[in-house]
């Protein structure tokens, strides 16, 4: 792999204009593509609070003891 940014940049202007040269539709078939990997990659959405297990915290106090 050469990292020659003279090439890169060379390299990037091409494609873009490859790519400025498409079919519109042809450009909408690549976003949609583009869309459906994005979801495919997107995590799961986090789980609603009420279907946590939670645990109750140790009490500090003796057994016994009450909260007045």
């Amino acid at each position: 792999m050469t990292f020659d940014l003279a090439k890169i940049l060379q390299s990037k202007r091409a494609f873009r204009q490859r790519l400025a040269g498409r079919p519109i539709e042809e450009k909408l078939a690549m976003l949609d593509a583009l869309r459906e990997r994005a979801l495919a990659l997107r995590p799961s959405p986090p789980a609603p609070h009420a279907d946590l297990l939670r645990e109750e915290s140790p009490s500090c106090r003796p057994q016994g003891t009450k909260l007045e």
